[in-house]
């Protein structure tokens, strides 16, 4: 629900502006932008049929026999509505605002992804009339609600203290007591519907004098974006619809009638009640044995690099380094990318604290980090107000990649610690995406990041780099001169193994490259989360190709790219994905992870998400997906679970 929202939002809405401009030029795919809005209909429905199916028929009657109830109104007790009535009155009818529609009374704005009530109300002298009430979004959208038998007790108490498993929609609730929002009229129904808005930023970064005003307008501009979609329950008559599309400016095909509740990622409110056995079981995130003993972290880095692997390593490592870096008095400087923080970013926290304890602190904030920006501005801000440098990465580019270096002095030398990652500084993200973060004092990479960051923060240009791999750039060149590379050494020694696990596969040259590497015979795995351009299995040109992709409890987001070489196997990790976006349009870094140690532990990693048989799903030729059952007599493998129950094996043990 929530994807589908953004792809709306983004996608949908730039071929939307595409097709009213008189754009008539075919995408990769030899479509127009028309023909792209006709196709994405035409799939949207059977798949969103099947959404409400799989919600009504599977979910939840699975609820109800777990004692979860989501109660439909008119099923509940007398009791049960005087209770809600009353709550209604108290709490919810005081923050309602009714907005009628006639010659007297515009048409109201209806905001991003609100959910309201289409309410039709009639009295003798008018006839029927249209009002809109939007559903307030300060409260829960499920209500708990006790039982008839224990009502009673909780007359005069919030219904916050019900700790019942029962449960009803807040629209229904408010549509059942409209009577009190409308007197002296007869309200006829009462129908949930909800709009997407175009929700694209469109900057022209070489024309704006300040890029930060320049987002901060646009963030502000997507509260009157056009609308792209508009969601009305199934019931809703087509006279009511017709007043909602010609008022919205739509057309028919920009209307989904919905069986079931509309704008259903408010289900994620059901994850709060406190059923642990219906959860998946919760683990201790583990911690390096090096960094438990109370030595400075600062000295296990000089002895030793650290691999963290979340969610299953926790992210406390991360946060203490920088913690420890701002109180340190001998850091001389810190420099850090920022893409994805969070409201609550502890990462900024200690740049803040860094920065008033005298040190140089130097921030790129990636102030177009997609429906992030304002929450970047306002930690961009926050940063500036204490001294700290920040920057807002190069014009016409997003700076995706992941780094963080310390600069420390060190008796008679100058030493940089490095932690770069595949995955964002978040904290919140960090407990359910998967992603690899390296510390590292390499001098080396080092370096490179030093002068990455110098070209991020000044005027240089650097096209090669020591270790490091940095988009846009080389690093196209690079991973299909090392696809090459395994072509020659397969033909030398037969044994040719390319593995990449990775979010998106799109960019052309890397497909070719790797066609290529299939037809010379070059056994080539790839675990793709999303969308994956590349076809697998097609005779004379993929058969040595195998494409999975696993969806499961944590979402998939580290980027891994090992190439056995001959037997000298190469490891790299990063923030790229092989994209033209990611390759063409954004700042990325790939590195080699060159410790044996290391290396062999992120090939374990490799070989047993290759091995899932439980979440995985396989890509078939025509781009269709099965799922991967285990053979007959084969052990279940479903690699998230074999993460979470042998986490830390990818820690040296000292």
């Amino acid at each position: 629900s929530n994807n589908l929202d953004e792809f709306f939002m983004i996608r949908v809405s730039g071929l939307r502006e595409q097709l009213e401009s008189g754009i008539l030029e075919t995408s990769a795919d030899g479509m127009t932008p028309a023909e792209q809005l006709v196709a994405i209909r035409r799939t949207l429905e059977p798949m969103l049929k099947e959404h409400r199916r799989t919600w009504l028929e599977d979910l939840l009657p699975q609820l109800n026999a777990a004692g979860i109830r989501i109660i439909p109104y008119h099923k509940l007790k007398k009791k049960q509505r005087r209770l809600l009535a009353k709550y209604f009155h108290d709490e919810i009818f005081p923050t309602l605002t009714p907005l009628a529609f006639d010659p007297g009374h515009p048409f109201p704005h209806i905001s991003n992804l609100s959910l309201n009530l289409a309410v039709v109300v009639s009295d003798p002298e008018h006839g029927e009339r249209f009002a809109r009430v939007k559903v307030p979004g300060f409260f829960p959208r499920l209500l708990r609600i006790p039982s008839e038998e224990r009502a009673d007790i909780f007359e005069g108490l919030p219904l916050s203290d019900v700790k019942a498993d029962n449960f009803v929609w807040i629209e229904e609730v408010i549509t059942h007591n409209l009577e009190e929002l409308f007197p002296g009229l007869e309200v006829k129904a009462a129908y949930p519907f909800r709009v997407t808005r175009d929700a694209d930023i469109e900057i022209e970064e070489d024309e704006a004098a300040d890029l930060l005003a320049a987002i901060e307008q646009g963030v502000e501009s997507r509260f009157f974006g056009k609308v792209v979609r508009l969601e009305v329950d199934k019931a809703m008559p087509k006279r009511i619809r017709d007043i909602l599309v010609e008022n919205l400016g739509l057309q028919p095909y920009q209307v989904y009638a919905l069986e079931g509740p509309v704008g259903m990622a408010d289900l994620w409110e059901l994850m709060k009640v406190d059923r642990p056995e219906l959860k998946d079981r919760p683990f201790t995130p583990s911690v390096p044995p090096a960094l438990t003993t109370g030595e400075s972290i600062f000295s296990v880095l000089r002895r030793q690099d650290i691999l963290l692997y979340l969610p299953y390593d926790s992210f406390a490592p991360v946060l203490d380094f920088l913690d420890v870096a701002a109180e340190d008095p001998n850091v001389l400087a810190i420099k850090q990318t920022l893409y994805r923080v969070g409201k609550n970013a502890p990462v900024v926290k200690a740049l803040m604290k860094a920065r008033e304890n005298g040190k140089q602190v130097a921030a790129l904030v990636e102030l177009k980090a997609r429906f992030d920006e304002e929450n970047n501005i306002v930690w961009a801000k926050a940063l500036e107000r204490v001294g700290v440098h920040v920057v807002y990465g190069l014009i016409g580019l997003k700076t995706h990649a992941k780094l963080l270096m310390v600069v420390r002095r060190e008796q008679d030398r100058i030493r940089r610690y490095l932690h770069m990652s595949t995955g964002n500084y978040n904290a919140a993200t960090a407990r359910v995406y998967t992603d690899i973060g390296y510390f590292t004092t390499d001098p080396d990479l080092g370096a490179d990041v030093a002068d990455l960051f110098n070209a991020l923060t000044g005027y240089s240009r650097k096209d090669s780099y020591r270790k490091l791999l940095v988009a846009p750039g080389r690093m196209r060149e690079e991973i299909c001169r090392r696809i090459e590379r395994e072509i020659a050494r397969h033909k030398q020694h037969g044994d040719g193994r390319i593995i990449m696990k990775m979010n998106q596969l799109v960019d052309k040259r890397c497909i070719k490259a790797l066609y290529r590497a299939s037809q010379a015979g070059v056994q080539v795995d790839l675990q793709v989360r999303g969308i994956c351009c590349l076809r697998p299995g097609v005779q004379g040109v993929s058969e040595r190709i195998r494409v999975t992709s696993i969806v499961g409890r944590f979402l998939e987001h580290a980027r891994i790219y090992y190439f056995y070489n001959g037997g000298e196997e190469e490891l790299l990790i990063g923030s790229a994905d092989l994209m033209p976006r990611n390759l063409d349009r954004r700042v990325e870094q790939l590195f080699p992870v060159e410790d044996p140690f290391f290396k062999s532990a992120l090939k374990t990693i490799l070989d047993i998400h290759l091995n899932d048989n439980v979440k995985a799903r396989e890509m078939l030729p025509d781009g269709a997906y099965r799922r991967v059952e285990p053979k007959p007599g084969e052990a279940r493998i479903n690699a998230q679970e074999w993460m979470v129950a042998n986490r830390g094996f990818w820690h040296r043990k000292e």
